[in-house]
């Protein structure tokens, strides 16, 4: 169905008097829920979803089928096996001055959820939060990005064919779309997206009081020390910076590298590209290209600008306008006021600094943002510690790069500019869940001794609990 801004209020209202119906349902109709989704993503439009991304982002099918189809199959499965353990209720401890009762936590569904999603992976960050809502018995609305309108337009399919409107609608639209939904009084919302855009949805967030979840993104270092495997790390880096083009939020976005170690890891770094991609990554079926003319613009302005500035450019450096390609580039010699050290890249640019100790490594990385992710190369136990000890970073990967956000046992997420909040597994059924607080009475409580009128043996009982219980 296609909405229109009139509709938007009437669709939430929906939701809402729907709220507690989907809120109470059973472990059992959300699995079949979830089966639905699944069946649909893995069966149904497998080849739709290839042929959508191939569309809007040239995205290569093995790509589609790890970072979209995959992952989302995995949240799916993980999240049935432990559904049932997640919904019940969790006992705690109650302490002796609250004898003759009982403590527990139950995790009750927020609501009504907004997930606004984005674009370089269309399928994965608009499907993967909603099986965490499902989970979490929610109702939801979703906004996918405008910029893949081909993979927009199969989700918008997709979520028609297996939900009613008043259990999941999608929403789509421009920028003016996400901002009347926003001023809707949702329960919870979902956001995937930048920085910049992140704070304008915490600020209309607050308007209504909505919890948030902000998966987010910045610049996220690679470290690499002189104890380093150089030709290890180079395949790993040059398979985490360039797959999607470089458009991922956890990518590396700069290294940060012992000098002596510079030639040979250039030369290394070659070697791979060449091994991933040809010594022709355009003709390459396994390289993709810029979402937009818009991201391609910006991003050849960050190269114009490195070149103007003397940056020297190791590998690579050519594109294409007219399909949207941007070649693997790496470049070093950078100002410290290049666009490229300064704003987050999401593109298939990599800059390379120098430093000639640790700690200035160290000081480096955190005169910026903190990161959603940090990557570390090295051997040494004792480097490793500290560059972790003394930075702060959403997640790290130790000699891998990206590899953290395919764990749905860990929590995935950034830490202030990167982000506000976890998702993936239990953390995101937690993300769009209620911990409800319950205590229950079921014989004399002690604290009814204390209760007025307060006399001197009331006021002995009360210290006698302070200092003992």
């Amino acid at each position: 169905m296609d909405y229109t801004k009139n509709d938007y209020y009437e669709l939430f209202l929906k939701q809402k008097n729907n709220q507690l119906h989907i809120g109470n349902s059973s472990c059992k109709t959300r699995i079949n829920t979830l089966n639905k989704l699944q069946k649909a993503i893995q069966v149904t439009y497998r080849e739709a979803i290839q042929d959508a991304l191939q569309k809007d982002l040239s995205k290569p099918l093995l790509e589609t089928e790890l970072t979209e189809i995959y992952t989302v199959v995995k949240e799916i499965k993980y999240a049935k096996t432990h559904l049932n353990k997640w919904m019940q209720k969790h006992n705690v401890d109650t302490p002796l001055t609250l004898l003759g009762s009982s403590s527990y936590i139950k995790y009750e569904s927020k609501g009504v959820c907004l997930i606004i999603s984005p674009w370089n992976f269309p399928f994965n960050l608009t499907f993967g939060p909603l099986v965490s809502a499902i989970a979490a018995g929610n109702t939801v609305i979703i906004k996918p990005s405008e910029m893949t309108p081909h993979s927009s337009e199969l989700m918008a399919k997709i979520v028609s064919d297996i939900f009613e409107e008043d259990e999941v609608a999608l929403v789509q639209g421009e920028v003016e779309t996400s901002t009347e939904l926003l001023k809707l009084p949702f329960n919870h919302i979902f956001f995937t997206g930048s920085p910049k855009v992140g704070k304008i949805v915490m600020q209309a967030a607050s308007k209504n009081l909505s919890s948030l979840t902000l998966e987010l993104g910045g610049k996220s270092p690679t470290v690499i020390d002189r104890t380093a495997n150089i030709d290890k790390a180079a395949k790993k880096l040059m398979w985490g910076k360039f797959l999607n083009a470089g458009q991922i939020c956890i990518c590396p976005d700069y290294v940060l590298i012992d000098e002596a170690l510079k030639d040979n890891f250039i030369e290394a770094c070659k070697k791979w590209l060449n091994h991933y991609f040809t010594a022709n990554p355009k003709a390459s079926q396994s390289y993709g290209r810029i979402v937009t003319d818009k991201h391609f613009e910006r991003l050849e302005s960050y190269l114009q600008e490195a070149e103007q500035k003397n940056g020297k450019v190791e590998l690579g450096g050519n594109r294409d306008s007219s399909s949207k390609y941007i070649e693997p580039t790496i470049i070093s010699d950078l100002k410290p006021e290049a666009m490229l050290l300064e704003d987050e890249i999401f593109g298939p640019i990599l800059p390379i600094v120098t430093y000639k100790s640790l700690d200035l490594a160290i000081t480096y990385i955190n005169s910026k943002a903190r990161p959603l992710a940090l990557y570390i190369f090295s051997s040494n136990k004792t480097n490793i510690k500290k560059i972790i000890n003394n930075t702060r970073a959403g997640g790290t990967c130790i000699n891998n790069t990206i590899i953290h956000y395919t764990n749905h046992n860990l929590p995935f997420g950034g830490i202030n500019n990167s982000g506000i909040g976890k998702s993936h597994g239990f953390f995101g059924f937690e993300a769009f869940s209620n911990k409800r607080a319950f205590i229950k009475q079921y014989t004399f409580g002690v604290t009814e001794l204390l209760f007025p009128p307060y006399t001197s043996f009331k006021e002995k009982i009360a210290k006698l609990t302070i200092k003992w219980f």
